[in-house]
């Protein structure tokens, strides 16, 4: 990649790694803005609001220009605000303006533009004709009349999620977005991974507010109402309070719940630390036998949806473990049935997780018992940050409270859960028979971590090399796949996560750039270092548990063979 110096701004920039004028822009500290661009995804340059102007009076696209040594390049003249004005005028001519009843109100980019730009008033109607919205999926809601067609929804679909499920159709001023047969959303292919809604910059895509019902049930006296907390959220729900990614709040978030009247309130790392036991012990039975490797990790609802979708051959190789937030609720609702049924109230449990993914779970029918859900409801970070808003609360002023016991203890294991490796370092925790610190540090630089999509590492457990892989984005996982279906790799353990980063950078959480999920990721590996236990097998009480009556009922609570769709 080409090196040299350039001038933005006046400002001296030298460049090096930055492949387009947009990437030099930002380490320059200058925002050009755009509504299309995303480090992500590949260049589209269909907005045109990031159009500069060099020494030579030519706009061009930072986002598609190339940097060249000495090129000088202004960013803010005259030109070009009356240009950008014109785009936006004209993209909110052709939008609805609805604002105010609008989910990403206050964190639109379209909003921020106008307004960046002075924006007041409109000289242009909206000629188009109303399109019905799309509320079919559990997971997200997509209005087509605040589409702008900037094509990054249909970027990432493709593109780091390998579904390809939405597609532009039609030209001119008949272009739109359809998704795949243009059928309701929940009739595709759909894994309902959110990743559209993460990227959409206005609120033509976002995740499905339930909100509402979550009130019904805090105020509801016969509801006993018991919230689990994924990992994730507590590194990245601060962000919407200035708060540094990275940064744990989870004890501001348990405060917040408590005034909002929520029961109880507990730590899904200790669901995760189940996950570990029953999922470590599987995978020991499984190289043991050779039977069905590699074993595939199946924490992740869109994964699963995926394997279920579009590669049911590999279904066999799916751990039959639940997922950390089924586990917990499974053991919760189990424990409660008698409690609820001496108090005459109904306990309603409500998961807030990092995932889009985990509504379309917690709907799925085989996770019900006795004819009621194990989750009842799943609300993201995105829609807890609301909540706490209305509620107004000041959440940097709260004084931090612990989560309840016995369900609000869990390991270091159970905390790196919500970034991608994480889930596989911690199994191998748990079947490495060297349990010193030593041990620990030879995993952790084993190139289990990192950030590149897919990584591969060879960790020693007994006399065997055991071959591990790391991949993150579907579109990454399907490549992976066919070279496992092909011979050409041979591993023994795989994890999958469908979100770039994994959970931490999971759809409902707070938008972010790559950046900040991965000071997530690195907030959650620093939990991990100062907690009291590293280990699944050292939390307290889940021995107590297992020693009463789980270790006889784990395959009844704990476990789900997943099927092939009968269609198939």
């Amino acid at each position: 990649m080409a090196k040299g110096l350039m001038y933005i701004d006046n400002i001296r920039v030298e460049f090096d790694e930055e492949p387009t004028v947009m990437a030099v822009c930002r380490k320059a500290g200058v925002e050009v803005p755009n509504f299309c661009f995303h480090s992500d995804l590949s260049v589209y340059g269909a907005c045109r609001m990031c159009m500069v102007e060099d020494e030579n009076g030519k706009i061009d696209a930072a986002c598609t220009m190339v940097p060249k040594d000495g090129m000088h390049i202004r960013t803010n003249t005259a030109k070009l605000l009356h240009y950008r004005r014109m785009i936006l005028e004209l993209l909110l001519s052709a939008h609805c303006r609805d604002c105010t009843l609008c989910d990403k109100s206050g964190n639109c980019r379209l909003q921020d533009m106008a307004m960046r730009f002075g924006i007041h008033s409109m000289r242009f109607q909206d000629t188009r004709k109303p399109i019905e919205n799309d509320e079919s999926s559990p997971a997200i809601s997509i209005d087509y009349n605040k589409c702008i067609l900037c094509g990054d929804c249909v970027r990432v679909c493709q593109e780091i999620e390998g579904i390809g499920n939405l597609h532009f159709a039609g030209h001119g001023p008949d272009l739109r977005i359809i998704t795949t047969g243009d059928q309701p959303i929940s009739a595709t292919r759909c894994i309902s991974c959110g990743q559209c809604s993460a990227v959409c910059p206005t609120g033509a895509i976002v995740v499905k507010n339930e909100i509402g019902e979550a009130w019904k049930a805090i105020h509801d006296p016969k509801k006993r109402v018991v919230v689990q907390i994924a990992p994730a959220v507590r590194v990245a729900i601060g962000e919407a309070y200035e708060i540094p990614a990275g940064e744990n709040v989870l004890d501001k978030l348990v405060s917040a719940l408590k005034i909002m009247g929520v029961d109880e309130v507990y730590d899904t790392i200790f669901g995760a630390d189940l996950t570990v036991r029953e999922e470590g012990a599987e995978f020991m039975r499984r190289l043991e036998s050779g039977e069905n490797l590699p074993l595939m990790t199946s924490c992740c609802p869109a994964w699963v949806k995926h394997v279920e979708n579009d590669r049911p051959q590999f279904i066999k190789n799916l751990s039959s473990a639940l997922s950390p937030m089924q586990m917990f609720a499974t053991v919760l609702k189990d424990r409660y049935r008698e409690k609820d049924a001496e108090a005459g109230r109904e306990t309603y449990h409500i998961a807030i997780m990092p995932c889009t993914a985990k509504k379309m779970e917690a709907a799925r029918p085989e996770f019900r018992r006795f004819g009621v859900p194990n989750v009842d409801l799943v609300l993201t970070t995105q829609e807890v940050i609301k909540m706490i808003k209305e509620s107004g609360i000041r959440f940097t002023a709260l004084e931090k409270e612990s989560p309840d016991l016995p369900f609000g203890m869990g390991s270091g294991a159970g905390e790196i859960f919500g970034t991608a490796g994480g889930v596989a370092e911690a199994v191998i925790r748990h079947c490495l028979p060297d349990k010193s610190k030593n041990g620990l540090r030879m995993i952790s630089h084993s190139g289990l971590r990192g950030t590149e999509q897919l990584r591969f590492a060879t960790i020693p457990i007994g006399d065997r090399q055991v071959r591990v892989a790391v991949v993150h984005g579907l579109a990454e996982a399907d490549r992976l796949l066919d070279k496992i279906e092909s011979g050409e790799v041979q591993l023994d353990l795989v994890e999958v996560m469908t979100c770039r980063t994994g959970c931490v950078g999971g759809a409902g959480q707070p938008t972010a750039l790559m950046g900040s999920k991965r000071k997530r990721a690195e907030g959650l590996y620093e939990l991990d270092r100062s907690a009291l236990f590293k280990r699944a097998e050292r939390n307290p009480v889940l021995n107590m548990m297992y020693a009463q009556d789980l270790a006889e009922r784990s395959h009844e609570l704990l476990h789900h063979q997943y099927k092939a769709p009968e269609n198939e």
